[in-house]
């Protein structure tokens, strides 16, 4: 089967990522996933939520669409006075996905909040998040570090995320729109940079599918997600 945008079925589309681009946020950047663009921002609070254990930290998340984001505009939703389904299961996942990456005890009584806001959604905008996300956080870190409000970096590593799913019996690599939906199963995969799961959401849309089609995509999803730690790193780097 052949991709309308000419990509190898193992192949992720171009992917950039722009940091610091706020002034203000102690970590931030601009994540590129073709044409699913992703605004991140780390803001830092010097008090923990009344869960958290006593001199341990917290990182937490938020998620929304701009209203243009899609083919066609959809409400905020700040304006129907609760946040969607779809956008709560999103932060939750990608609050579970950053805080694999840090040392709670390291970081302090420190609460870092990761706004997501998605300027344009062609497919994997929970997955740039992710991506994008560790990138804002471990900027967000080094700075607290810098500062010495903190003396040990609390990140213990990368947390990368990506998409793969089987179209029309094809397993492929980072869907876009057209191809997630019309995809037969969809999967989402975090890992770390050791190549360890972190969190798996698949979803047979068309039709049930196997373990054996499981292990395919998630290995296509860890092939991807190397490249993306390389170019965390790389940004990161500086």
């Amino acid at each position: 089967m052949k991709r309308l945008d000419g990509r190898a079925l193992d192949q992720m589309r171009p992917v950039t990522i722009t940091p610091n681009v706020n002034a203000f946020a102690e970590g931030s950047c601009l994540i590129e996933c073709g044409q699913t663009r992703v605004y991140i921002t780390a803001s830092v609070e010097d008090r923990t939520p009344p869960h958290v254990a006593e001199g341990c930290g917290w990182v937490t998340a938020e998620y929304s669409m701009l209203p243009r984001a899609n083919r066609s505009r959809s409400r905020r939703d700040v304006s129907k006075l609760k946040l969607n389904g779809r956008s709560a299961e999103i932060q939750r996942l990608i609050g579970r996905s950053l805080r694999a990456a840090v040392d709670m005890t390291k970081l302090g009584e420190h609460t870092i909040t990761i706004d997501c806001d998605v300027l344009q959604g062609d497919g994997g905008t929970r997955t740039a998040s992710i991506t994008g996300g560790f990138v804002a956080l471990a900027l967000a870190c080094k700075k607290l570090l810098a500062e010495g409000t903190i003396t040990e970096n609390p990140v213990l590593s990368n947390v990368a995320a990506i998409s793969a799913g089987i179209v029309h019996d094809t397993p492929m690599l980072d869907l876009q729109y057209y191809e997630d939906s019309s995809a037969q199963v969809d999967l989402n995969c975090v890992m770390n940079d050791r190549g360890e799961l972190i969190e798996i959401q698949g979803t047979g849309e068309g039709r049930a599918f196997t373990l054996e089609e499981q292990q395919t995509l998630v290995k296509l999803c860890q092939k991807g997600i190397q490249e993306l730690v390389k170019l965390q790193n790389q940004v990161l780097k500086g």
